[in-house]
This record gives structure tokens, sequence and C-alpha cells, in this order.
């Protein structure tokens, strides 16, 4: 299927601001990227480089007043999520070293923590596909989905704590379960169809079988429809934007998400 994302910022800013942005989808994994579009009003020169995740990454700084920053895409997706109960769990010394990073203790994600829960919630699975799957699961089940109740990221114990978070919560603790149980897990953020209300999405993948696969306790089903524009280890990676010097905040996020014939 093909999708048309965007996401438009706005801002009112009392200084020029330096600013990385993180808002361009590419091609890669499942999906490609057909057309795009980034740019400021006003304009400002940017520099693109690629972090250490692989994500498309732009610097640039602000005018003072206000300053608005639009990003859209086609995207070719599949229509539907890959699905394997028989991908197998993936020895750690077999694991590629790309992969390595996500298998460790991240800012809010404490693997450590874990251990015994993530044990006792998989106790009945086959290891790799299916122990994520369980994970997926008992998170659907157990913790409340509860879209716009946080404004930022909270790590895995204070959601289990809770009991309730956003889409980025409900990843973090399915990342931490997983690596608690030496299952790589990564954090994924980027657009989704149909998504209500429309945001910004979180979701998770592990890897297993010696691939990725896409994991979402938000959603029951395993539709299609995702856009990536990021991963990271949790949300600390995966930021729309930095900026740097006095907390500033978009007053308008106006993000759109079209399936087009």
């Amino acid at each position: 299927m093909r999708l048309k994302v965007s996401c438009d910022l706005k801002f009112n800013l009392e200084f020029p601001t330096p600013f990385i942005g993180m808002l361009r989808p590419q091609s890669g994994g499942y999906q490609e990227i057909l057309k795009e579009s980034y740019f400021s009003v006003p304009a400002v020169p940017f520099r693109q480089f690629t972090d250490s995740f692989g994500n498309l990454c732009q610097r640039f700084t602000t005018t003072a007043g206000f300053f608005e920053l639009h990003s859209s895409a086609i995207a070719e997706i599949p229509e539907a999520l890959d699905v394997n109960y028989e991908a197998g769990f993936v020895e750690i010394e077999l694991l590629p070293d790309s992969v390595l990073p996500y298998l460790l203790p991240s800012r809010y994600c404490e693997t450590d923590r874990f251990s015994q829960m993530a044990v006792s919630i998989t106790n009945f699975s086959a290891h790799g596909y299916q122990q994520v799957k369980a994970i997926e699961n008992w998170i659907r089940i157990n913790i409340a989905y509860l879209p716009g109740s946080s404004d930022f990221p909270i790590s895995a114990v204070e959601v289990n704590q809770r009991q309730s978070g956003v889409c980025r919560d409900l990843a973090h603790l399915g990342i931490t379960l997983c690596r608690a149980l030496s299952i790589p897990a990564r954090i994924v953020v980027g657009y989704l169809l149909d998504l209500q209300p429309m945001d910004m999405h979180a979701w998770f993948e592990a890897f297993i079988g010696g691939r990725w696969y896409t994991f979402d306790p938000t959603q029951k089903d395993k539709k299609g429809g995702y856009v990536v524009v990021g991963y990271g280890r949790d949300a600390a990676d995966v930021a729309l934007y930095n900026q740097f010097g006095p907390a500033v905040y978009a007053n308008e996020q106006l993000l759109s998400v079209e399936k087009l014939p």
C-alpha cells in the first residue's frame, strides 16, 4: 500500500535556537520512500547526518519569532506485518555486532529489574517469537493504553507501577521484558494509518530468527500501515526534535496519514 504522511510543527521562539530534528523517513526494512519534502518557514540552512542508529537527522538554527517545520513523504509499505511463530531465539554469540546495544539496559528500560517477571510471563512459550508475542499480549491485557495521559517519557518500572501509559510507555515495558530474556529489542517511532487520536506513534521490534519483527501492544491486529521515522534504544534516542537553550515546545503539531489509491 502507499501512504502519504506529514508532520507540521509550529513554534514561537524568543531567540534563535539550535535544533536537531528527526522527521525524515527513509527507505529500508519493509518501506520504500517514493517522494519526500522537507522545509522550514522562514527557510534556514540545515545539515543532514545519520546518527548511530541509522536515523536521518538535521541540524539547523531557527530564527527568532514564528518558525514552522514541515515534513511529508509518500511511502510504499506492505499490506500486513510479517508474523512468524517459528522464528527462534538467536544465541548471543551469533548476534550481529550492530544488534548488541539493544540487549543492554538504557535510560527508560531497566532490564536488570525485570528478569523474574519476564520469565513468569513467558514460562510456557517456545523461545523466540512466541516469547515476545506472550509479552505483547500480557502488556495489552494488563497495562491500560491511555493516549494523551503522559507528556514526557517514563521508565518501564514506572509504567509497571502505574499499570497505564501512552504508546511510548508500553513500548518501553515490552523492550525491557524482551531484553531481560536476552532478546534484543528497540523502540520505533513513526506514523500509523487510522490511529485515533492521530499522533506520532511508538512501538517496538525484537530481533528473533535472524531479523527484526514488529510488535505493538496498543493494537489488537497485525495490520499494516506503519511508516518508520526512527529507531533507538528507548525514547531518549528518537525525539522528533531536540532544541538547545531555554526549553521550547511546539505551539502546534499537526500529523496526517492518508492511504493513496
